[in-house]
């Protein structure tokens, strides 16, 4: 028997990224989306694929024109649920921009995380209802394979041979930002060298829209530009949405050996819990505060050399004050001059996606020194004071930035992402 040789202590790494991708409401890739963002356009429109007269919603942030055969071959596609659809295209597409190839690598020290808050829940409700209008010999005998929400991460890892690592994380609105995060401390403590990490999601079906509804959490508004509305006045609800962000994660000196193109640096992680209650962030916000306090410290930065937070911001009446006064707290007076924007107000809440979405535009914003704005914001809200970044996309150097996830649960979770620097030491 051959004995595994485990990886001895060592100094940590830094972690760069060297692909994204997405599926997104704004478009089917990566820079559709960031294009479309910039813009200062959404993709919430009216509620596709079923009558909504009887439920407590009425838009969505639905993708728009997804094929899966322009990603694989018709018979594959029909065995995937859409979430796990959305994952590989995403992929396909971070791979290319990272010029990724397995064989370039030890594939046990390559790994693949990917979260997902709900999986395939549009599988689970189409095989319900054949259950009770056929019977259980009717039931496709794929239908766990393609419900379970590991199946993401490891219809990836079976496309690209990856024998390392192969985890789903599902921490409901956080599962996207934990899977980056671990896959980060992986990487950055030596177990892994390389990661491809994200989140997806595809939620959008009768059972979901009802139960979101039902419980409040969705906006009841009927006009897509008045709907997610992030720290505004007149928020009400949540937008649900779909899509995926995948990132392809390396060990910066692995990166730099094969010529890979380094956009960004991922610097630090935080992840806690509020111990408060199943749907309710904590209202001190004291938790989101030092997630977000953990990540700074791991980054080594001070709050007032933070440029940018892109919110969780889901445009819940609770979740943007409590966030309002979580940043405070993390940040201190420092959060007067840092800018605040959450992109949700253009993509919808993706749910276990969004997270991996909104690391994706943090690389695009500190490689490019552009901030996205708070679509679709216009009337103040006093508990909700910071600079949201309400003038459309705005230009500056962005030399760290924060990212902030929390879930159903009171899963808190903030990646810090920076700018690489080559002549930092350890480069």
């Amino acid at each position: 028997m051959t004995l595994v040789k485990q990886p001895t202590a060592a100094p940590p790494r830094r972690v760069v990224v060297t692909g994204i991708g997405a599926i997104t409401p704004l478009g089917l890739s990566m820079p559709a989306t960031w294009q479309e963002l910039l813009a200062g356009h959404h993709g919430i429109a009216r509620l596709e694929g079923f009558d909504t007269a009887d439920y407590r919603a009425y838009v969505a942030a639905q993708v728009k024109g997804f094929n899966p055969v322009d990603y694989m071959d018709k018979r594959e596609a029909r065995r995937l649920d859409r979430f796990s659809l959305f994952a590989l295209a995403a992929a396909q597409e971070a791979c290319r921009q990272a010029s990724y190839r397995t064989a370039d690598w030890d594939p046990y020290r390559v790994g693949v995380i990917i979260g997902t808050g709900i999986g395939g829940i549009q599988t689970f409700q189409q095989e319900c209802v054949k259950l009770a209008q056929t019977g259980p010999r009717m039931i496709s005998p794929l239908f766990i394979p393609m419900m379970i929400g590991n199946i993401a991460a490891g219809k990836v890892g079976i496309e690209l041979g990856i024998k390392g690592a192969t985890l789903d994380i599902t921490t409901a609105c956080t599962s996207g930002t934990n899977a980056i995060g671990e896959a980060f401390r992986k990487i950055k403590y030596g177990e892994l060298d390389c990661c491809i990490t994200g989140g997806t999601e595809a939620p959008i079906c009768e059972i979901a829209v009802a139960g979101f509804g039902n419980m409040k959490a969705l906006t009841p508004s009927r006009d897509p530009d008045r709907a997610s509305i992030p720290f505004d006045r007149e928020r009400s609800g949540f937008v649900i949405g779909e899509g995926a962000g995948i990132l392809i994660l390396e060990e910066l000196a692995a990166a730099r050996r094969r010529g890979a193109p380094i956009l960004a640096e991922v610097a630090g992680y935080g992840t806690t819990g509020d111990a408060y209650h199943i749907t309710s962030p904590a209202p001190d916000g004291a938790a989101a505060a030092r997630a977000m306090t953990e990540a700074m410290t791991e980054a080594g930065v001070q709050p007032e050399e933070v440029d940018y937070i892109n919110a969780h911001g889901t445009s819940t009446p609770l979740n943007d004050k409590y966030e309002t006064l979580a940043i405070h707290a993390a940040l201190g007076e420092a959060c007067r001059k840092t800018a605040v924007s959450s992109t949700k107000g253009a993509l919808g809440h993706l749910l276990g996606a969004s997270g991996a979405v909104e690391a994706c535009i943090l690389v695009n914003t500190v490689r490019e020194g552009i901030i996205p704005p708070t679509v679709g914001y216009r009337e103040p809200d006093p508990d909700c004071d910071l600079d949201y970044v309400t003038e459309g996309c705005r230009h500056q150097p962005v030399r760290l930035a924060l990212s902030n996830s929390f879930g159903f649960g009171g899963h808190n979770g903030c990646l810090a992402v920076k700018a690489y620097q080559p002549e930092e030491a350890g480069a």
